[in-house]
């Protein structure tokens, strides 16, 4: 397994000892922060990567920042510890840890969840959607025919709007639309480029998924002004390289879920591999 970028936010108190205790493993690359605020500027930062959120059941308004989490970045990984419990449920986080360096327990559950998150992806590739976009790219012409093959199976899920952004420049970053489907009053006066200030831009930096809704930042511009109701954005990226990013839109706030984005995260993975057989 390759290095695990790892997030922690704890009391000021137990910075220290978390530090010690999990900086001697080489598969882990540490970041740690001491309240809310602090955890959301690096989820935020679209030059950060985070694979797993570890976060102190003594911080502020603990409950809403991991439903806040859950929601704009649902497939972030998040593990509470709660070192005052004997045992506790983990709720919306993914696990939990009440005695976090005894036998390892910390480390043993995030590694237990990236690996089950990689179970997960392979284990996904008997879907149908994914068994779908497959058979369509073997068929499909060329570049433009493999995006908006793909454009079309995610359509088929039942999304409202769905888009296919190529990156043409890493500095600046640059993105191009090249595959839409949606109701004509969409497609007619969707955003043709992306920029680094938009939510696309922010995938392409971050290498993570992403879900924002009416008053998120950054956003797509059909979501920011109401014409759309929510947007999932997905990288679509193969062995290291980014081709461009997946958006699917749906006019109802507050329906797009974890299980929807990692679906399309399958199509995307699909369509990277395809795209880099390409000439």
């Amino acid at each position: 397994m390759s290095t695990i970028d790892l997030l922690i936010a704890v009391r000021d108190e137990h910075a220290t000892r978390f530090k010690e205790k999990l900086s001697t493993n080489t598969s882990l690359h540490l970041q740690i922060v001491n309240n809310k605020k602090d955890a959301l500027d690096v989820l935020a930062d679209r030059n950060v990567h985070t694979d797993v959120f570890v976060v102190d059941n003594g911080l502020e308004d603990v409950y809403l920042l991991i439903t806040e989490l859950r929601q704009k970045y649902p497939r972030l990984l998040i593990i509470l510890v709660d070192e005052d419990a004997d045992f506790g449920m983990p709720g919306q986080a993914d696990d939990i840890s009440t005695e976090p360096f005894r036998h390892d327990d910390l480390v043993n559950k995030i590694k237990r969840l990236m690996s089950d998150r990689q179970l997960e992806t392979l284990r996904s590739d008997s879907l149908p959607a994914v068994r779908n976009i497959a058979q369509r790219l073997r068929t499909a012409n060329g570049r433009t025919g493999k995006h908006e093959s793909a454009v079309a199976t995610c359509k088929d899920m039942g999304y409202d709007y769905v888009a296919y952004y190529n990156l043409e420049t890493k500095e600046p970053i640059k993105m191009e639309l090249r595959a839409q489907q949606g109701p004509p009053a969409i497609t007619s006066i969707a955003p043709k480029i992306a920029t680094a200030d938009d939510l696309m831009g922010w995938v392409v930096q971050n290498g993570q998924s992403r879900i924002a809704g009416h008053k998120d930042t950054p956003n797509h511009p059909m979501v920011a002004r109401g014409r759309l109701g929510i947007v999932a954005c997905v990288p679509v990226a193969f062995s290291g390289q980014v081709y461009g990013v997946m958006v699917i839109c749906n006019d109802r706030p507050n329906s797009l879920t974890q299980e929807n984005v990692m679906m399309i995260e399958l199509v995307s993975a699909q369509l990277a591999a395809a795209l880099s057989k390409e000439r």
